[in-house]
């Protein structure tokens, strides 16, 4: 299930596939969505020509069984297909009034990218990247006073966050997050409680180390 939070509180409760008809949402759409591969695509045209056909169950049992073989015993698959199996539970988060300096050093100590922005209830209110801290249209020229460095820097983290901003529940469909990560660009997306608290994150890199680590994410089931 997917929501969408901002300084107001939550805004959308539904499926992915209305997430775009939120309008309010535009503000964080990053590229045009990316359409699915045609149906009726043969093997053969992937493959090239004169390259006999092979049908994906077929690929999918030959790759488990290779890796198997090369890990030298069988593989006890556990498919991982929520949000809940690859999110990372300790998440860093900012409030909306804190100043941008100090959100972005906590980022830096934390060699983190992002991280959500919390209401002074807890409950989501945006996104802070370091894409939009560091976004040209932002910044103050090279030859500009200090006094419009300093100005920047200590204004709140509500003036330069992403908001409002997409969220998940823990249960959401692992290929629907990635399909809006795609859409949006976004580097990864909150993962709300019922009550719109703060439970994770789930980013690119969690989804990436769930394909490459044990138990692998499922991809073919």
């Amino acid at each position: 299930m997917f929501s969408i939070y901002g300084e107001s509180g939550r805004l959308f409760k539904g499926p992915m596939e209305d997430l775009w008809r939120i309008e309010a949402l535009r503000a964080v759409m990053r590229t045009r969505r990316v359409e699915a591969q045609r149906e009726g695509t043969s093997a053969s045209a992937v493959q090239g020509h004169g390259a006999p056909a092979v049908a994906p169950h077929t690929l999918a049992g030959t790759a488990i069984s290779a890796y198997a073989q090369a890990s030298g015993s069988a593989l006890a698959r556990h498919p991982l297909t929520r949000v809940a199996d690859v999110m990372s539970r300790r998440v860093t988060t900012v409030t909306l009034d804190q100043p941008v300096l100090q959100a972005w050093q906590l980022l830096g100590r934390a060699g983190l990218g992002q991280a959500p922005v919390i209401s002074a209830h807890g409950e989501l209110a945006g996104l802070l990247t370091r894409a939009e801290l560091l976004n040209l249209e932002r910044l103050p020229q090279p030859d500009a006073p200090a006094l419009a460095w300093r100005a920047l820097l200590m204004q709140p983290v509500s003036s330069v966050m992403l908001s409002p901003v997409p969220a998940v529940s823990e249960d959401t469909d692992l290929r629907r997050v990635a399909r809006v990560l795609l859409d949006t660009h976004l580097p990864g997306l909150p993962v709300v409680a019922e009550d719109g608290q703060v439970a994770g994150f789930i980013s690119r890199s969690d989804i990436l180390r769930a394909v490459v680590h044990d138990p692998p994410l499922d991809l073919w089931s």
